[in-house]
């Protein structure tokens, strides 16, 4: 049943995901065709994260009661409406409502985590949960790509096929998704929890700390590039959805190759430090480029090597700071780790829409170049006081 069960719930969470990525490329131009500012277009990407960030206890907490099948279809139902709603959007009003609303039910990942941690013994709890990355990994390679080309047929078309893609996982896991035969008690030990001295404990040790905050610095940065990155090639290349679609694919084809296949040899001969070095330079450099960029040719050539460095920081962190947890912590740890990427992504974006709109298309590109800089400063002078 266990492996039966972790393909089920890879496919359910990776056609989440592909729905997610589709959405990618067009969400800026879907606003800014209600005349939305980049600052407006910021809080519209913070609310879906602040929704997720808020509403993720609720749901994991709700299935450890009733279990991890039935808050998982109904988010995946949420999804399907919201999508909808997206599609059927007329004002920048109904675009805040459908975001709010996708949020509130996009928080099933932790649902999805704690049924792999149902279904798997601990000594395997790591592999499974890899899945998870997987699966993130595959729809963002597919998702934007599919998304940019439906664009040529209307931003709602693509919500509308995000919303029918969301309702056949719907039907895919209410047939073939099964609930693990486990107690409420065992459920709930199998989730992470908050609990305020664990984070503080956590946060406080160099082992684990350092590797989350660093994980916080990127992917601050990285969600300010996700969030002007569609307005930066409009504004500076006039491409439209589908071009940003495409281009966003090429950066995943990237992200997976490493991730999915490299990094082990990489870790091997540099180890995750050095490559917390290497990748954090390589995206400073990537977006620094970018931003000066006036032939699209070295636009893409500047993204891809932004890429390359983020495959080789986020699993480096992800391992530092699961390498770096105490003995039983390590659930605990990478819980904080992945609430430190969560609250980025709500600080992120609305940072980023400010500095479009006050301080020019570059802005953003370069404060997010300044944040993996410090987070490279910050991670080699961590080394030299060891």
């Amino acid at each position: 049943m266990h492996k039966n069960s972790l393909v089920t719930i890879f496919l359910v969470v990776f056609i989440d995901l592909v729905g997610f990525g589709m959405i990618i490329p067009i969400l800026p131009y879907y606003a800014k065709s209600f005349g939305a500012s980049a600052t407006l277009l910021g809080v519209l990407m913070m609310c879906y994260s602040g929704m997720q960030f808020f509403f993720s206890p609720m749901w994991g907490r709700l299935s450890d009661r009733i279990g991890r099948r039935p808050v998982l279809l109904t988010c995946i139902l949420g999804i399907a409406g919201s999508m909808v709603l997206l599609g059927f959007a007329t004002s920048l009003f109904w675009l805040f409502a459908a975001r709010l609303l996708a949020g509130l039910f996009g928080a099933n990942i932790s649902a999805a985590t704690a049924y792999i941690a149902d279904v798997t013994t601990p000594e395997n709890r790591a592999k499974g949960m890899g899945m998870i990355g997987a699966a993130f990994g595959l729809g963002f390679l597919f998702g934007p790509a599919i998304g940019g080309f439906l664009s040529r047929f209307g931003f709602g078309a693509v919500a509308f096929a995000v919303a029918g893609l969301a309702f056949f996982n719907f039907l895919f896991g209410l047939f073939l998704l099964k609930e693990p035969s486990l107690s409420t008690a065992v459920r709930a030990e199998h989730r992470h929890h908050f609990d305020k001295k664990k984070w503080l404990s956590i946060l406080s040790d160099p082992k684990t700390g350092t590797p989350i905050i660093l994980f916080f610095l990127v992917t601050i940065g990285f969600a300010q590039m996700e969030t002007t990155f569609a307005l930066f090639l409009l504004a500076r290349f006039g491409l439209d959805a589908q071009h940003a679609g495409y281009l966003l694919a090429g950066m995943a084809v990237i992200m997976v190759l490493v991730q999915g296949g490299g990094i082990g040899r990489l870790v091997k001969k540099f180890g995750e430090t050095k490559l917390v070095w290497i990748g954090t330079s390589l995206m400073a450099l990537g977006l620094t480029a970018a931003s000066f960029s006036f032939h699209l040719s070295f636009f893409v050539a500047a993204m891809l090597i932004l890429a390359l460095g983020y495959s080789m920081t986020n699993p480096s962190l992800s391992s530092l700071a699961s390498r770096g947890a105490a003995g039983g912590a390590q659930g605990a740890t990478m819980g904080v780790y992945q609430s430190a990427g969560s609250l980025s992504r709500v600080l992120g974006p609305l940072l980023a829409g400010i500095l479009f709109d006050h301080l020019g298309i570059q802005a953003p590109f370069w404060m997010a170049s300044l944040f993996f800089i410090a987070a490279l400063l910050m991670s080699v002078a961590k080394n030299r006081m060891e």
